[in-house]
């Protein structure tokens, strides 16, 4: 899949960078990248594994449980509203967080589903305390994309908080359709907007409000 096809699904594309990807290359693997592998590893034991074929709500129940758990959704949150965080109760913090999660769970399993057996290799890692950046590239049989995480250490874990595919970011992504439809309407809106996402994608609808 090239640039422009990424940059217009990316919402729904990003993610399943982060689980489809069975390959991996890294002389020394560090504290961090191993966390990434596991995940991977674990993800595509549950895609794969037969016992899920004809049960869709166990399995994503079972993916739900590993992507929940590597991903930072309060920091994913915060930084797609930018602004517009600080004008908000804490209660509707909550509430967004809570929206904001299942559409991105709900994104990450309709493409984890339709896994390839595709190969992620891991180029560089950087870290500058409590922040870190793993560089990947993804090997297709005709193509290649390069992909960054972004991760912040979280009680004593490496959360990711941001997906980068050749040089455009997920929350950015998000940031700017957010701030549209805040500035457009306003944010009972989006909150409205997310609701009714929520449902589409279970049908399997695309995850762009």
């Amino acid at each position: 899949m090239r640039l422009t096809n990424f940059k217009t699904f990316l919402l729904v594309g990003c993610v399943s960078v982060f689980v489809t990807f069975g390959g991996l290359s890294l002389a020394t693997a560090s504290e961090i990248t191993d966390g990434l592998k596991v995940a991977i590893d674990k993800t595509i034991e549950i895609v794969v594994d037969p016992k899920y074929q004809n049960d869709k709500t166990a399995r994503r129940a079972a993916m739900r449980k590993i992507i929940d758990g590597k991903f930072n959704y309060t920091e994913m949150g915060r930084r797609s509203l930018a602004k517009s965080w600080n004008d908000i109760s804490l209660d509707e913090r909550k509430e967004f967080i809570g929206l904001f999660s299942k559409l991105l769970e709900n994104s990450y399993a309709s493409k984890i589903e339709s896994y390839r057996d595709e190969k992620i290799i891991y180029q560089d890692e950087v870290v500058k305390g409590n922040y870190a950046l793993v560089k990947t590239r993804i090997e297709r049989a005709d193509d290649k994309i390069d992909v960054d995480y972004k991760l912040k250490k979280a009680d004593g874990d490496w959360l990711i908080y941001d997906f980068v595919i050749e040089k455009v970011s997920m929350i950015r992504n998000y940031r700017s359709q957010f701030s549209k439809i805040i500035k457009r309407d306003s944010y009972k809106a989006l909150i409205e907007k997310l609701s009714t996402k929520i449902a589409e994608l279970g049908d399997g609808e695309s995850d762009k409000l």
